[in-house]
């Protein structure tokens, strides 16, 4: 079993915490949609200006799973509701 998780942290352009959220919750349901993965605004919860959100997901093979966090990065940017700042993927066999 191979467990994938990405930390993505993002550049929200809004001006106030009910805009951010706006977007973050935008982001949230369209990911989980398409990619069925579990997800999570884990810091900068109170940063109007950023955010960031924690994906997961698991599968048997390693390439897979790491393609499946691959296309969740390249989804989240060309929704060009936020700027990727950074992304962290890890992939852990159990």
């Amino acid at each position: 079993m191979v467990i994938g998780v990405l930390e993505l942290t993002l550049a929200v352009p809004a001006a106030t915490l009910k805009e951010k959220r706006s977007v973050v919750k935008r982001i949230i349901n369209r990911t989980q949609q398409k990619f069925n993965v579990a997800v999570a605004e884990v810091d900068e919860l109170d940063n109007p200006g950023g955010a960031v959100l924690g994906f997961v997901t698991v599968g048997n093979d390693r390439r897979y799973v790491n393609s499946v966090l691959d296309h969740l990065v390249n989804q989240v940017d060309e929704m060009y509701l936020a700027n990727i700042v950074d992304q962290c993927i890890t992939l852990e066999n159990y």
